[in-house]
């Protein structure tokens, strides 16, 4: 039984790492950038690549190849930041590509299936369906866990 409710209904930004494509809510997407020069953040975990000055808001950046333990990722022209507005926070995920929005309806969307607990699937919140494509729905606030996010900005403020 999946702990997340699949959505309804919305508009998703469709997105690549590797062969796949993932999908998350729209209206999470602050905007879409070219991939920049990060700065490191000591201590973080690997997925962490660190952060960015975006016009005076310090953003943190993840590797969502690295958090999600997929093969390493390639850095090249097509690779971009997703900048998101998640739980009052705003958080930049790097992936391969970007495809486009999709708006899919209830009967596109199906639960997230089971694979016991070899896999952890808190953090899909569906599988949706379009055409001969599928997308996996990423439940963005649960894969971003807002702890993770406080410590790499906090490693970067300054002490008082």
């Amino acid at each position: 039984m999946s702990s997340t409710p699949a959505p309804t209904t919305g508009e998703f930004l469709s997105f690549t790492l590797g062969d796949e494509h993932y999908g998350v809510d729209i209206l999470k997407v602050q905007e879409i950038r070219g991939y920049d020069a990060v700065t490191r953040v000591p201590d973080a975990p690997e997925y962490i690549k660190g952060v960015i000055n975006l016009r005076g808001t310090i953003v943190p950046v993840i590797d969502l190849r690295l958090k999600l333990r997929l093969k390493e990722a390639r850095y090249d022209s097509f690779t971009v930041m997703i900048v998101l507005n998640v739980e009052d926070r705003v958080v930049g995920i790097v992936v391969d590509g970007v495809s486009d929005v999709v708006p899919l309806t209830s009967e596109q969307i199906r639960p997230t299936p089971e694979f016991g607990a070899a896999v952890d699937t808190r953090f899909i919140s569906g599988i949706g369906t379009l055409d001969e494509r599928m997308l996996i729905l990423l439940d963005i606030e649960t894969l971003l866990d807002s702890t993770e996010l406080g410590d790499a900005q906090a490693a970067l403020a300054p002490a008082a």
